[in-house]
C-alpha cells in the first residue's frame, strides 16, 4: 500500500533525525592538547569583545588556525549569540559544533539537535541533579554529547555518579566572575584520585589566554581547552589557536 510506503519512509527520515553527530569525544581524544575555539559577541564579566564579529568568518579562521571543535554561544541577552548564528555555521563547516547556552529544559535540548550541534553544555551549578541527569539521558539518546560543567568539587563528587563522558572545569566562579586557572588543577587532580584512569576527557574552560597557559594545562593532563575571550580579540585568530595547539602538544608530546 501507498500508505505503508509513506509511513516506513517517514520512519527512516525520523532516525536520520537522531543519528550520531560528529564526535566531539573523538574530536578531541587525539594526541595532545585539543582547542575548541568559540565564537561570541559578549560576555557578562567583560561586555562587548567583539561585536562586530563575522561569525563565519571567525569559523574559517577557525578551521585555518587547526581547531578540533567550535563553541558557539546561542544566548542573545548576555552573550550576544543567537541560534541564527548555529544554524547558519553548521551549513558551513564539518568541525564538531558545541551549542554553549544555559540548557535548563528538555525543549532546549531538542531545539540544539534541530539546530544541527553535535554537542551541548550541561552546567551543574545551574541544574538540580534529577534535572542534570535527566537531560544528559535524554542528549545522549538523540545522539548528543554533553559537556558536564563543573566549578567546585561538591559538583564534581555530584555529577561523577552520571558516567559523564566529557568534563568542563570552569576556571571562572559564575557568582562572581573571577577566574583561577588553578582550579582545573585542583579539581583535575581530585578527578585522577577518585576516577583513575577511567576518568572522563577533561577540558578547561575559561581564562585560557597565553601560550603558556596552553602549555601549563598540557602538563596537568587535560585533554582540551575551551578559548573564546583570547581568540576573539586576536588580530590574527588562526595563528593565536595555532600558537595554542603548539605549546599544549609540545608541553603534551
Amino acid at each position: 500500500m501507498i500508505l505503508d510506503r509513506m509511513v516506513a519512509n517517514k520512519y527512516r527520515e525520523a532516525e536520520e533525525l537522531i543519528r550520531p553527530r560528529t564526535g566531539l569525544s573523538e574530536a578531541i581524544r587525539r594526541k595532545g592538547l585539543s582547542v575548541i575555539g568559540e565564537i561570541k559577541r559578549a560576555s557578562p564579566s567583560k561586555g562587548i569583545i567583539n561585536g562586530a564579529v563575522d561569525p563565519l568568518a571567525q569559523l574559517r579562521l577557525y578551521e585555518e588556525g587547526g581547531a578540533d571543535a567550535v563553541s558557539i554561544l546561542t544566548d542573545k541577552v548576555f552573550f550576544g549569540g543567537s541560534t541564527e548564528d548555529f544554524r547558519l555555521l553548521r551549513g558551513k563547516t564539518s568541525l564538531p559544533l558545541l551549542r554553549k547556552d544555559f540548557i535548563l529544559s528538555e525543549v532546549q535540548v531538542y531545539e540544539s539537535l534541530f539546530l544541527g550541534a553535535d554537542a551541548l553544555l550541561l552546567i551543574a551549578a545551574v541544574l538540580p541533579k534529577a534535572e542534570l541527569k535527566s537531560l544528559l539521558k535524554l542528549s545522549h539518546s538523540l545522539g548528543l554529547e554533553a559537556i558536564v560543567e563543573i566549578h567546585t568539587e561538591e559538583e564534581l563528587k555530584s555529577v561523577l555518579d552520571l558516567e559523564p563522558t566529557l568534563l568542563g572545569i570552569n576556571n571562572r566562579n559564575l557568582d562572581d566572575f573571577s577566574v583561577d586557572l588553578c582550579t582545573t588543577e585542583r579539581l583535575l587532580n581530585r578527578l585522577t584520585s577518585i576516577a583513575g584512569a577511567d576518568r572522563p576527557l577533561v577540558i578547561s574552560e575559561s581564562g585560557v589566554s597565553s601560550e603558556a597557559d596552553a602549555a601549563w594545562l598540557a602538563a596537568l593532563g587535560v585533554d582540551a581547552i575551551l578559548v573564546g575571550e583570547a581568540l576573539m580579540r586576536s588580530e590574527n585568530p588562526a595563528a593565536s589557536l595555532r600558537a595554542f595547539k603548539k605549546a599544549g602538544r609540545t608541553e603534551a608530546a
